[in-house]
């Protein structure tokens, strides 16, 4: 089936979408729930659509080799991508995802609280004294970093490596890659699977309480993760496992400090930290969109996406959706009613949203009991990067 009407184009590299989506993707959902991105992909605009495409087995997350190869070029990276879960289907997936959540269970993360909680304090106290800070470089980078390299064991003395190479594979996440990032994203995929892999082969000899050890023990059925798929996996686990966090507690930061009688809210009840993050995460996620494959013809508007095609379901229209949330570009602290898609769905639901709230809570929790906390300067957005993304929220803090 087909319509006369021609679906409106989005163009993510326009610098006003760049600067502020939002009325981009209203205009978007208001002409229906497809749009162009580009030959042979489609976006997907309204979250009920987002939601039910999540779970539809027509679509998958394994694209072939030449998709990779056209995004970031022919190297170490390209085979990185295709080996890690987040572009694998089932049975290779479910086999990595039961194997893998072992090491990102509730009870794993519990364990981590308090660790949290003492690094969050330890952050804040240099910028107390001074009385500011910038949060990007000063708090929501060196949290999540230490803590993930805490939950899987990597010598404190390797963090900064570590988080350079990975932040240079982030770069790679992306539809089509710059020249540049992909000989960095090459080089970064070297650095880290040796790294890794030489840590992993330590533990083999000398279990630790860390994720590298549960992977190793980790069996069910019979099954056991290979040595490679172990690595591939870490890596990209170490780098999904801070860099969705560090722009949460950005974002979230610098909506707080764009509307005060929100911050005036959660200081007066803490309580709300909790549905606090869901809307941080809701009303500007770090991840816009995620990319699907259509492996089955499938009908969404009137219109048939063929085989082949790429769909990418738009996540941060759908968490905009004014048809399922009220008031959808208000921010609301206490929203309860939060269904939100910024953590993914069905199959590929995100393994680590649990850690991310977790130190989401943690830091905005802390940030609440601040009796000084405001702009020192403009906040600057990073645009280097395919997430929502801060380079700098200067505050000044007592």
């Amino acid at each position: 089936m087909s319509t006369p009407a021609l679906a409106p184009r989005f163009d993510a590299l326009d610098p006003n979408v760049v600067e502020d989506p939002y009325p981009e993707y209203a205009r978007l959902r208001a002409a229906g729930p497809l749009c162009r991105i580009g030959p042979g992909s489609w976006g997907v605009t309204r979250l009920a659509d987002v939601t039910a495409l999540q779970h539809d087995p027509r679509l998958g997350s394994e694209f072939p080799a030449g998709y990779h190869e056209v995004s970031v070029g022919d190297g170490p990276a390209s085979a990185f991508f295709q080996r890690i879960m987040l572009y694998r289907d089932p049975p290779d997936h479910v086999r990595l995802r039961r194997l893998m959540s072992r090491a990102f269970s509730p009870a794993v993360v519990r364990q981590l609280r308090s660790y949290v909680e003492e690094l969050v304090d330890e952050l804040l106290a240099p910028a107390l004294a001074a009385g500011r800070m910038d949060l990007v470089p000063e708090l929501a980078y060196p949290l999540p970093v230490r803590v993930v390299c805490r939950l899987m064991g990597i010598p404190p003395e390797s963090t900064e490596d570590v988080r350079r190479h990975a932040m240079n594979l982030g770069r790679a996440f992306t539809a089509v890659v710059p020249e540049h990032a992909r000989a960095e994203a090459d080089v970064a995929v070297r650095w880290l699977r040796e790294h890794l892999g030489a840590l992993l082969d330590q533990r083999r000899a000398r279990r630790g309480d860390d994720l590298l050890s549960r992977l190793l023990d980790a069996e069910e059925s019979g099954d056991t993760l290979s040595h490679d798929e172990i690595v591939d996996n870490t890596v990209f686990s170490f780098f999904a496992g801070f860099e969705t966090t560090v722009h949460m507690i950005t974002t979230g930061a610098a909506a707080l400090l764009s509307h005060p009688d929100q911050l005036d809210r959660l200081r007066a009840d803490r309580t709300l930290v909790g549905t606090a993050v869901d809307e941080f995460l809701r009303w500007d996620a770090p991840i816009q969109g995620t990319a699907r494959y259509v492996r089955e013809p499938i009908e969404i508007g009137g219109r048939t996406v063929r085989r082949g095609r790429v769909l990418v379901l738009m996540i941060g229209s759908a968490n905009h959706d004014e048809r399922r949330f009220h008031r959808p570009d208000r921010l609301d602290v206490g929203r309860a009613d939060n269904p939100h898609v910024t953590f993914g769905g069905g199959a590929h639901l995100c393994l680590g949203a649990f850690l991310a709230r977790m130190e989401g809570a943690v830091v905005f929790d802390r940030l609440a009991r601040l009796a000084v906390l405001e702009p020192d300067g403009p906040t600057v957005r990073e645009r280097d990067t395919p997430f929502r993304a801060y380079a700098s929220v200067p505050v000044r803090i007592g």
